[in-house]
């Protein structure tokens, strides 16, 4: 299916951000990019685009940017990109004769609406505009700038910023038939250039229908203050279900800052997953020199390189960049990190109090360790079942270990900091089997009944 998008505009609200709105970055990623891989994500890459102020420089940009990511973008010029946005639409009249997506280089959304509405039903002559009905606990919106629909058995009976009685906000995303160039044009017979006066036109009609997002985010971004909320939204979305207590509310806060300053450079999720195992590394080689200066400066390299660690997830997801390759090695580098520092604190016990106690613990600690590393996508994937992809769930794991290391390092207490270790990783194990277990005995209870 091919992609609409309008990029014409000047957006001089947003102009203390960048001479261009659509090249306005944000988090790592212009605008129009984040817009051009947000509907990537969902299937789509035959992209046509509708630029008009600083249109060369916008053109240039995209041609640098499409290298290497596989899509395919048509330019189209709006030199009348002053007036409404139903002009920009018109401009591609002659390149789109079959049902295609509609999009605003400045509306941010969700990436499944995108992919629940592209495979909606579509007749000729009918519309589909996405919209949101949390007209009374969505916060993103600016309530005197957004257009209004008055929603009726699914179809638009009313739309515009100024009407009084109305149910749902449009997102900005859209379905749409070849009918909504002569709907536009017959609207700009009558004085209105806009996308909505083609809209009304069709819904007079009875042929302009409507998508529910539910509660899937979308946000306009067309000043500062949607900008700022834009940046928050997305950084909230970074926190995930899985996290553990020391993630949660200490590394995550502190990995986000530093993501804020990596989405500045070229450095990709991969370098900093191998950054964060490089200090792992070194804090273990500290554990093995013995001492209890060492054994602090170990232990503080160590939960760095856990603050770390999360970045990389977060870039990638910022910019687009998640790979499954790129998990993968983020998992195996983590299991070399988690043993070397276990067997280097495992030595630095062992060189204190020579006993052999310390290597049979430190080996539990070990076992456990790995052992709560390959229950977790079981644990993670029943969690996520039971009560949501969007509810917090407990879990103990990488951030609490690495964390009592810390903790057991600065009161210079090795041993006991491996027995804490190895005693909550296995009880956290068999916590975890025995939740599974009771969940398949319960399915195949009602099986049976």
């Amino acid at each position: 299916m091919k992609c609409l998008i309008i990029a014409a505009g000047r957006g001089s609200r947003l102009s203390n951000k960048g001479d261009s709105k659509p090249l306005v970055p944000l988090l790592g990623l212009t605008l129009i990019e984040r817009t051009i891989l947000t509907a990537k994500r969902s299937g789509i890459t035959d992209f046509y685009i509708v630029t008009g102020f600083e249109g060369e420089k916008v053109r240039q940009y995209l041609g640098e940017f499409n290298q290497g990511q596989n899509i395919q973008i048509t330019h189209i010029l709006n030199e009348e990109w002053e007036k409404e946005n139903g002009i920009s639409v018109l401009r591609a009249k002659d390149l789109l004769n079959e049902p295609f997506i509609l999009l605003m280089t400045d509306h941010l959304f969700e990436d499944s609406i995108l992919a629940d509405l592209k495979n909606e039903q579509i007749a000729d002559g009918e519309i589909i505009m996405a919209v949101d009905h949390n007209i009374n606990s969505n916060r993103l919106v600016d309530i005197d700038d957004v257009t209004k629909v008055l929603v009726i058995d699914d179809k638009i009976t009313a739309i515009g910023k100024s009407i009084r009685d109305f149910n749902a906000y449009d997102t900005g995303i859209f379905l749409c038939s070849s009918a909504i160039f002569p709907a536009i044009e017959k609207s700009l017979s009558k004085g209105d250039s806009s996308l909505s006066g083609g809209i009304r036109i069709l819904s007079g009609y009875g042929n302009a229908k409507t998508f529910d997002i539910q509660d899937k985010y979308w946000i306009d971004v067309d000043d500062e203050m949607a900008f700022s909320k834009a940046e928050n939204l997305l950084i909230s979305n970074l926190k995930k279900t899985s996290d553990g207590p020391v993630s949660r509310y200490l590394n995550r806060p502190l990995s986000i800052r530093i993501t804020k300053l990596l989405l500045k450079t070229k450095i990709t999720p991969n370098h900093v997953s191998i950054f964060a195992f490089i200090l792992s590394m070194m804090g273990a080689v500290f554990f093995f020199l013995g001492g209890y200066f060492n054994l602090i400066i170990g232990a503080i390299m160590a939960q760095i390189s856990s603050v770390i660690d999360g970045c990389d997830g977060e870039i990638a997801r910022l910019k687009f960049k998640a790979t499954e390759f790129g998990g993968w090695l983020d998992a195996v580098l983590d299991r070399y990190a988690d043993a070397f520092l276990l067997f280097g604190l495992t030595y630095h016990a062992y060189l204190i109090n020579n006993n052999y106690w310390d290597i049979v613990i430190g080996f539990l600690a070990i076992i456990g360790t790995f052992m709560n590393s390959y229950t977790a996508d079981k644990y993670d994937g029943l969690m996520k079942r039971k009560l949501g992809p969007e509810k917090h769930y407990f879990r103990i794991g990488r951030d609490v270990r690495i964390f009592i290391i810390l903790l057991g390092a600065l009161i210079n207490m090795p041993f006991l900091t491996l027995g804490i270790i190895a005693v909550s990783m296995n009880i956290e194990n068999a916590r975890r089997i025995w939740l599974l277990y009771r969940n398949e005995k319960y399915k195949f209870g009602k099986k049976e009944n």
